[in-house]
């Protein structure tokens, strides 16, 4: 919340914290960037109100959207495996035999 982006600013955002991470020149990520022609003028930004919880609950975010998607960031590259799983199709088996094949 209290955070809003285009989505453009947030795609090279995103991609300098993954070269910083990876320890890759800045700028070798945004090279992959590509534009597709199936959703022009779509999402160009996404934004959240995050008013009603401060007003109702107290709520305010303990860290920056920055730190936040750097903390995202590092957790999927200690955790290949898990995402190794989801991109594969072998969660899908996992979710199939857990919940629909009962």
């Amino acid at each position: 919340g209290n955070s809003e982006w285009r989505n453009i600013d947030l795609v090279e955002l995103l991609c300098d914290i993954v070269d910083q991470k990876l320890s890759r020149a800045k700028g070798s990520a945004r090279k992959t960037i590509h534009f597709v022609s199936d959703r022009p003028g779509h999402d160009l930004r996404y934004a959240i109100d995050a008013s009603k919880l401060a007003q109702r609950l107290g709520w305010e975010p303990s860290i920056s959207f920055q730190e936040g998607l750097a903390n995202t960031v590092e957790w999927y590259l200690q955790n290949e495996e898990w995402l190794e799983s989801v991109t594969s199709g072998t969660y899908q088996d996992y979710y199939s035999r857990m919940y629909i094949n009962r």
